[in-house]
């Protein structure tokens, strides 16, 4: 170790052992107790506001038969998305922790440099910070409303609250993780202009991300309609309802993030030539028939599209379930000596796979709320579908855990400890 020291700093630091040390043993950045505190303070926050919002809503009478329709058809739609968000960052934040704690490699795997990568702590401060400012506009929206301002001014709110998380998102300065928010805008960028660029890890795995938030992208939809073409204004969210143009754009929105994945395996086969990548393919596909046969169900429901459905939908869910179980998890290994697991388990308990194999089934086979239909009320219709929305991102960020372990596993197994080696002088900074 001396001598790689030494040499190092006589030939990449000019005898300059500070600059070198710099290099060769980076200080790892020290979690700071500010951002737990921080953390709290905004769960705290979201939990009271929200019990506020429940209050100011039940005696405003806001989701009483006959009354909601035009409230929960404004207001739904915008602060379910960043709901939808908010949960998806808090499971991410679990997965970061667990992985952390079970000494998983995410870093390397997801090749974030260690120094910049967003730590689970981060991950639960941004995912409150957002909830408190969502429930905060959903109690002023509420406030309004009740005290008989018009719906043209009050509807304003969610475009505003809108608008400055895309600003945020985009900000240029060096604050509120712009590494982070511009790693995932490069990612997405990727993953739209599938297979233009080489697939690597983080891509197809966000992509799966986005296969999961498919309700969070038709309210995107439905938000810039509603605001694009005045909507808010004239309070007729029926022009964002109704018409040709609503159907296609449900069918693209439903049918892109299985696309985008899609177009990454025929990446991944051309550029390395597995076949198991085309396999992949073929189970986005069915999806995609199978999501486009319950659109189609919907605006027609005959005993035709009923069978269509059913049909579709099992060979899509027991294609999904096969490559979750044994593809992406590795596990159903008959030969293995855990019982149906593999040979090499992270988790010490076996319970644990098992019970992620039946929970993972049960959460994938949501879609046959589709063909029941229960009969419920407007806003229980509302409630009910933003439920089983929660339930597939949390389906999603419960696979994610043992995606990644199953990859590091393979990584270890394979010793693939590194792809190239990592040069220190590549990551100095330019004023030396």
């Amino acid at each position: 170790m001396d001598e790689v020291e030494s040499s190092f700093t006589t030939h990449f630091a000019k005898d300059d052992r500070k600059k070198a040390m710099k290099f060769l043993r980076p200080r790892q950045q020290k979690d700071s107790h500010m951002v737990t505190f921080f953390v709290g303070l905004f769960t705290g926050s979201f939990i009271t506001l929200f019990a506020v919002y429940a209050i100011l809503a039940h005696i405003s009478g806001m989701f009483s038969p006959g009354t909601e329709n035009d409230y929960v058809e404004t207001v739904y739609p915008v602060f379910s998305m960043f709901a939808l968000l908010s949960l998806h960052l808090f499971m991410y934040g679990c997965n970061l922790f667990l992985w952390k704690a079970t000494r998983i490699n995410y870093n390397f795997i997801f090749e974030f440099q260690a120094t910049t990568a967003l730590k689970y702590r981060d991950a639960f401060l941004i995912g409150t910070c957002m909830m408190t400012a969502v429930v905060s506009a959903m109690v002023l929206h509420l406030i309004l409303v009740s005290n008989g301002f018009s719906p043209s001014q009050v509807d304003t709110i969610p475009g505003i609250l809108l608008l400055m998380f895309i600003g945020l998102l985009v900000c240029p300065l060096n604050m509120f993780y712009r590494s982070t928010r511009y790693c995932f805008l490069r990612v997405i960028r990727n993953i739209v202009c599938s297979p233009l660029y080489k697939v690597l890890m983080v891509d197809f795995f966000m992509a799966d991300q986005l296969t999961s938030q498919i309700p969070l992208l038709r309210h995107m939809e439905s938000t810039a309609c509603y605001f694009l073409a005045g909507s808010f204004k004239t309070h007729e969210y029926q022009t964002c309802k109704s018409g040709k143009l609503y159907r296609e754009l449900a069918y693209v929105i439903s049918f892109a993030p299985y696309y985008w994945r899609a177009m990454q395996c025929a990446r991944r086969w051309f550029d390395e030539g597995d076949v198991n990548h085309l396999a992949n393919l073929g189970k986005y596909v069915s999806a995609m028939v199978a999501a486009g046969a319950r659109l189609t169900y919907a605006q027609q429901e005959t005993h035709l599209w009923l069978i269509i459905v059913l049909v579709t939908s099992l060979v899509a869910t027991i294609y999904q379930l096969y490559w979750d179980f044994v593809k992406d998890w590795g596990l159903m290994d008959s030969k293995s000596k855990n019982l149906w697991l593999r040979d090499e388990l992270v988790l010490k308990k076996k319970g644990f796979y098992y019970m992620a194999i039946a929970l993972n089934f049960v959460l994938r086979v949501a879609w046959l709320e589709t063909v029941l239909q229960f009969k419920v009320g407007f806003f229980e219709s509302r409630l009910l579908e933003f439920s089983l929305a929660s339930l597939e991102v949390i389906r999603r960020g419960h696979w994610n855990y043992y995606r990644l372990e199953n990859e590091h596993l393979n990584n270890v197994g394979k010793f693939r400890a590194v792809k190239t080696v990592p040069l220190p002088f590549r990551e100095t900074d330019s004023d030396g």
